[in-house]
């Protein structure tokens, strides 16, 4: 579907049907808990559906149990080799700009406050990047994977959110629409695709044509396994362009709990590296990565060394680059450490722990791809919808 204004409002009154009627009938038979319950022992594809399901549970985790048959495998593949080749990259670009430009949207930044996101960051930045290691490895669709099961829940998160701020009257419909409507859900689906796309392309990693389509390709799959309208969402990155500019030119701004998210993000990161030497790399990163007016918005801190030196990186970066593409030795030593890296950072935020996505039962009181030489991917031009051209 074309990206309009017009297409982008419409679908501000949309969620989530399938998710929602189940989410319903489960507080309607009071079987939350039950249910959340037996979610802790229902954790790999293929695995029996725990006995005494409610009869919607049952029925939405066997609706839900496969990808769609539309799925093309070998992209699946180059996708999964992309981000095992850009796994830290990435990770990076996830905490330091995709999660930053959730803060930034002030109707976002309030759902999250009201779903204990304040109280408790680690466990989403935990949860998040969990979630994007179960999607990419091997096993992610197959029987015995983590992936499917995640999603299943996480979809059932989010229609018990919609939930709540319903019922609870905490949320202002009439302005920002359905809570997580299909415009959110798709401009969520923007930040941990194009955004990052974008981001590494700040960082200055090589990414190819090939390997850009395939990672927006393999979040438009994660997309329709978490009820996104595959009809309405981007079809290919000169859309995603369109609609992620579209959606952040019209939400962004500042707000209290965007400040409030940022700090918490900064301060979880900087005790997750050892030591206070380095401690303000990490708003100088958020900095470089979202630009001045976003990063004061946020009152991401200033500092008058690292800011300077962090817009460096992408010449690091090079050196490494030049190494994989010139050694097979040197490209399986930094991807090994890549993945250790990503691994002690996953360990860190989840203390070890497997995280759980159940259904709140309220909410807060308070509101490897190979890389031509001749080839590079750039992100497209601003949106022509803002440019007017």
């Amino acid at each position: 579907m074309p990206v309009t204004p017009e297409a982008m409002a419409a679908l501000r009154l949309r969620g989530d049907e399938l998710a929602d009627a189940t989410v319903e009938a489960l507080f309607a038979g009071g079987g939350i808990g039950h249910f959340n319950t037996l979610m802790r022992w229902f954790e790999r594809s293929g695995d029996p559906l725990p006995e005494g399901l409610p009869p919607a549970a049952h029925d939405y985790l066997a609706a839900t149990a496969a990808p769609p048959d539309w799925v093309d495998w070998d992209l699946m593949e180059t996708a999964r080799m992309f981000f095992i080749d850009n796994n830290v990259h990435i990770s990076t670009a996830l905490s330091f700009a995709s999660m930053p430009a959730c803060y930034m949207l002030p109707h976002v930044a309030k759902l999250l406050a009201a779903t204990h996101a304040l109280d408790y960051p680690s466990n989403r930045m935990a949860a998040t990047g969990q979630f994007t290691v179960y999607l990419m490895r091997p096993d992610a669709f197959e029987a015995g994977g983590s992936f499917v099961p995640a999603a299943q829940k996480v979809r059932l998160l989010h229609a018990s959110i919609r939930h709540h701020l319903r019922r609870e009257g905490a949320w202002d419909q009439a302005t920002w629409g359905v809570p997580i409507c299909q415009q959110d859900m798709i401009g969520g689906q923007m930040m941990f695709s194009i955004q990052v796309l974008d981001a590494l392309h700040r960082l200055g990693v090589h990414v190819t044509q090939a390997g850009a389509r395939a990672y927006l390709y393999a979040w438009q799959v994660v997309g329709a396994m978490l009820g996104i309208d595959t009809e309405a969402a981007p079809a290919d990155l000169a859309e995603a362009r369109d609609f992620s500019d579209l959606y952040m030119s019209e939400f962004m701004g500042p707000s209290e709990q965007g400040v409030q998210l940022t700090r918490q993000l900064i301060e979880l990161y900087e005790d997750v590296v050892p030591g206070t030497l380095l401690d303000p790399v990490v708003p100088a990163l958020i900095r470089y990565l979202i630009g001045d007016t976003a990063a004061d918005w946020l009152a991401v801190p200033r500092s008058a060394v690292f800011d300077r030196l962090v817009p460096a990186a992408p010449l690091l970066l090079a050196v490494t680059e030049h190494l994989k593409e010139r050694s097979p030795i040197a490209a399986m030593v930094i991807d090994r450490l890549g993945a250790l890296t990503t691994r002690f950072e996953l360990s860190s935020l989840t203390r070890g722990r497997i995280m759980h996505y159940a259904i709140p039962d309220h909410l807060k009181d308070e509101y490897g791809v190979h890389r031509p030489k001749d080839e590079r991917w750039t992100p497209p031009p601003v949106s022509r919808l803002l440019t007017g051209s």
